[in-house]
């Protein structure tokens, strides 16, 4: 799977560049998805147990220790993998309130959804 956006996740690397449990698991996360080709949420549920789905339209969050991030991932036969957000988990509940209407929201209103 292509991944694009990793820019989102070298800011995130660069301003906790002394949290190496968190730099690992940023570059398992990219591993992970860069190594695999997934074609359903049960797929990728398999590699990681860490994601949540919280948009029909193929968003997911993932935890990578304790930040969030969002990724678009689109599974088809050119399967790309897109990071749109990234944050502390403090960060995603201040944004996103846990809310899966308030995702929602902020995918429209940033262009990521039509509807």
């Amino acid at each position: 799977m292509r991944v694009t956006g990793k820019k989102i996740l070298a800011k995130l690397k660069l301003k906790q560049r002394g949290n190496s449990r968190l730099l690992n698991e940023i570059d398992l996360l990219i591993s992970d998805l860069e190594s695999n080709d997934f074609t359903s949420f049960e797929d990728l549920k398999k590699v990681r147990i860490d994601v949540d789905k919280v948009h029909n339209e193929g968003f997911y969050f993932f935890n990578i220790h304790v930040h969030r991030t969002l990724i678009l991932l689109e599974m088809n036969e050119t399967g790309e993998a897109t990071i749109i957000w990234a944050g502390s988990h403090q960060e995603y509940e201040e944004l996103f309130r846990n809310n899966k209407s308030t995702i929602s929201k902020w995918l429209k209103q940033n262009g990521w959804i039509t509807s």
